[in-house]
């Protein structure tokens, strides 16, 4: 073909949009496209609206719950007291994660920071203050520090003999969880959940963690939160019955009507007076 010809055909195809056959061609793939723009968003809005009106659950604890964790300390073979109640409980905010003074852990949170996966036994450390607990160290208040690989101090059951920081948690005071210790050195690690035991312990590798002294503390404290919870019923009222039945007859009046006198009325005939006028008799002389 001539090299002019060429450039015709060229112009010409050009000038038809690729010619009749492409232009007759439906564009599938726009088509495509704005069905699946449509599809992927009536998803997203559907998706959106069931999130909306079906939000996750909170991680527990929530903010309102009440748990309740039995706790110990024991330092070289001995269980320590409790711990008094929290110095700060009366401050403002009161900590959601405190102790009052019996040996038991309340968790009741009223902010974020303790609630949810915030709840763990660090949390409760870091609400006490004077006590520190970290995976090498344990200061309970106005004691001195026990750190791994110290010997225990004179006077201890253990004493002179080097010790290590370890918690020991039963997931409930209850079987099967009372019966299934875990092992702990970070009290980060430890998430708090209601009915536990923990023991703090600053003794040897291979000695043996009792159990919280503090069970029976709060099987109390448990007991009385499942009490306050409870609507209380109405008081009922004993009515006392009378010991003697006393049948009151109502006091019959008879009223005997009073003699009314009747005053017979007097009969007075009056006498008409009689008079009688003489005609004057008149003479007339003639």
């Amino acid at each position: 073909m001539a090299r002019g010809d060429t450039g015709r055909w060229v112009t010409r195809a050009g000038s038809t949009g690729g010619g009749r056959t492409y232009r007759g061609q439906m564009p599938m793939k726009w088509y495509s496209s704005l069905v699946l723009i449509c599809i992927l968003g009536v998803a997203l809005v559907v998706y959106s609206r069931y999130e909306r009106e079906h939000p996750a659950p909170a991680t527990q604890p929530a903010i309102g719950a009440h748990w309740y964790q039995a706790l110990s300390f024991d330092v070289c073979g001995k269980l320590t007291a409790n711990l008094p109640v929290n110095p700060n409980a009366s401050s403002a905010p009161v900590p959601g994660i405190r102790t009052e003074g019996d040996g038991v852990i309340q968790v009741a949170p009223t902010a974020a920071a303790d609630a949810g996966n915030n709840a763990t036994l660090a949390r409760f450390v870091h609400n006490y203050p004077g006590l520190k607990l970290t995976p090498s160290t344990l200061k309970l208040p106005a004691t001195q520090a026990y750190t791994t690989g110290h010997a225990c101090p004179s006077g201890t059951p253990d004493a002179g003999k080097p010790s290590v920081i370890r918690i020991k948690m039963w997931p409930s005071f209850t079987p099967p969880g009372s019966n299934n210790p875990q092992y702990f050195t970070d009290p980060g690690l430890i998430k708090l959940a209601d009915g536990q035991l923990i023991t703090v312990a600053f003794v040897p590798p291979s000695a043996s963690i009792p159990k919280p002294d503090s069970i029976v503390a709060l099987l109390n404290d448990r007991a009385g939160s499942a009490t306050s919870s409870t609507t209380t019923p109405p008081v009922a009222t004993s009515t006392t019955a009378p010991s003697s039945t006393t049948t009151t007859k109502p006091a019959t009046t008879t009223t005997k009507p009073s003699s009314t006198s009747t005053t017979k009325p007097s009969t007075t005939t009056t006498k008409p007076a009689t008079t009688t006028t003489k005609p004057a008799t008149t003479t007339t002389k003639p």
